[in-house]
């Protein structure tokens, strides 16, 4: 490592450390947005009318002296996700408050519900199963439709994402290589879903196809087996064996946090939408046009995922076909969550710094 690049971390890191003094300030309130596209034709040739696609921004937009946007940060949501996952305290407070990193006074930052989630167009808003089967790549074009033709963007400072949206930030990279000045994907790898991480998959939505009160997707009430399945084994897979313990350090503290968190979860979910959400993850195949993206690319990811496990090797072997490349692997401490260290910023920021800083125009 250079002289230079050691300089700038240090550098980074006591800026991050000092914008972390402002977490107690307010973010400014989201303004909600909704573009509706008349006619969505989906990577497989099936078509939708008036697509619905909702997303919040917060600050405004600048433009250089050439009229182009040199202020616009997208944020890409995970699995089943929405919008108000980044609107948090753990997130936007430490993010996107005054001298945040992503102060937004200063950025302009979009945060999109992608197809099939919140308030975007889904399968429990009338279709069910008969909802058009969208995959990763029509999310990703979705979002550029919203960014260009709603909001007029046509360059963007960053594009982030976690887990699912940090898959599709990789996407972000090949199919507009030149829009962006950087790319942050969070607990993600740019190869196919395999290996574990395929037939986990495939369980939850076999679980739910599978329970006789699904109905075909046409049921009346929610069934309750399918998703209670897939509740379980989501919470498992996103868990954090080290914080777990120290949260829950005896039998009864376990056992009442099972019956009154987990098994409560089941409520927010909808099964349509959930097997949507899992099976739109079947055209994700980045590692052969890891070659197209030309921004500088930071891939963070963490030693307790069990979701992308480090031992694979996968993202050491793939960041070197990334021409502006680099990853890192976060250590398991007593803060890290799993998966869910993806929307910690308090642990990763710095590094978040460091890449705004390689990026700068």
């Amino acid at each position: 490592m250079s002289l230079r690049t050691v300089l700038s971390f240090a550098l980074a890191l006591i800026a991050f450390c000092l914008a972390g003094r402002a977490q107690a300030a307010l973010w400014p309130a989201p303004v909600d947005g909704t573009y509706v596209v008349p006619e969505f034709r989906f990577a497989d040739g099936e078509t939708m009318k008036n697509l619905r696609l909702h997303y919040v921004t917060l600050g405004t937009v600048h433009r250089d002296a050439a009229g182009h946007v040199d202020n616009t940060v997208l944020v890409l949501h995970g699995t089943g996700g929405d919008t108000n996952q980044f609107l948090r305290e753990q997130f936007a407070g430490v993010l996107f408050v005054p001298n945040g990193l992503l102060d937004a006074s200063k950025y302009f930052i979009v945060i999109t519900d992608g197809i099939g989630h919140g308030k975007s167009s889904k399968p429990s808003d009338g279709l069910h199963a008969k909802f058009p089967h969208y995959g990763y790549r029509d999310m990703v074009r979705a979002q550029h439709d919203v960014l260009v033709d709603a909001l007029h963007v046509d360059h963007l400072r960053l594009v982030m994402g976690t887990s699912m949206g940090g898959m599709q930030t990789w996407v972000w990279g090949e199919t507009y290589p030149t829009m962006m000045d950087a790319l942050l994907p969070l607990a993600s790898l740019p190869v196919q879903i395999s290996g574990r991480n395929r037939i986990w998959r495939d369980m939850i939505v076999d679980d739910l196809r599978n329970d006789p009160g699904y109905d075909g997707g046409e049921y009346k009430t929610e069934p309750q087996l399918g998703l209670k399945a897939a509740v379980d084994m989501l919470w498992f897979l996103g868990s954090a064996p080290l914080y777990n313990q120290s949260q829950l350090p005896n039998r009864d503290a376990a056992d009442a946090y099972y019956e009154n968190t987990i098994k409560k979860l089941v409520s927010r979910y909808d099964a349509n939408d959930m097997i949507y959400q899992f099976e739109s993850s079947r055209d994700y195949d980045p590692q052969p046009d890891l070659g197209k993206i030309v921004a500088p690319l930071l891939a963070i990811n963490s030693r307790d995922d069990q979701i992308n496990p480090p031992e694979l090797g996968i993202l050491e072997r793939e960041i070197k076909n990334v021409r502006h490349g680099r990853f890192v692997l976060l250590p398991i401490t007593a803060d890290t969550r799993g998966h869910g260290t993806h929307t910690l910023p308090a642990i990763w920021g710095a590094h978040l710094a460091a890449l705004l800083d390689e990026a700068r125009r």
